[in-house]
Order: structure tokens, then C-alpha cells, then sequence
């Protein structure tokens, strides 16, 4: 049995489709585990039984930085990949 090659992948737009899902699943799972462990480390002292207003209010805010920095940089990285999709198109002209 042969392996399928590349343009066979390429070939199935439902199994293109699938992938793309998954990986976003993927991404944002990690975005989650980093979000969780960096809120985790900054905001608990001491966990116990109760979560303290103090620490609630603090993983709040974390979670709302986070991700308005993620926000940030996806636009930022978007802005910078249009930048050069015009500036190699204008050199093509």
C-alpha cells in the first residue's frame, strides 16, 4: 500500500477543512494551558478551599490581559504579513 502523496492531500478539500479545525483546536488549547499556568503562577499564593476576592480579581484582569495581548500581537503579525504581501506585489509591477 502506497503513501499518499502531497497533491492527494491537497486534492480532498474535507480533509483540508478537518486539519484546519483541529489545528485551531490545538492553538487554542495551548493558548489556554499558557493563560491557566501564567494566571496560575502570578495571582494563587496559597490555593485553599475558597478562592479569595483578591485572587479572583487578579485572574480576572490576568485572563483580560491576556488576551487582549494575544489580540494585539495576531493583528500586529497580520498588519506586518500585509505589509509584505503589498511590498512584494509592488516590486512584481
Amino acid at each position: 500500500m502506497e503513501a499518499p502523496s502531497a497533491a492527494g492531500w491537497g486534492a480532498d478539500p474535507q480533509l483540508q477543512r478537518f486539519i484546519e479545525v483541529e489545528t485551531q483546536k490545538q492553538r487554542f488549547q495551548q493558548l489556554v494551558h499558557q493563560m491557566t499556568e501564567l494566571c496560575w503562577e502570578k495571582c494563587m499564593d496559597k490555593p485553599g478551599p475558597k478562592l479569595d476576592s483578591r485572587a479572583e480579581t487578579c485572574f480576572v484582569n490576568c485572563v483580560e490581559r491576556f488576551i487582549d495581548t494575544s489580540q494585539f500581537i495576531l493583528n500586529r503579525l497580520e498588519q506586518t504579513q500585509k505589509s509584505k504581501s503589498a511590498f512584494s506585489e509592488s516590486l512584481s509591477d
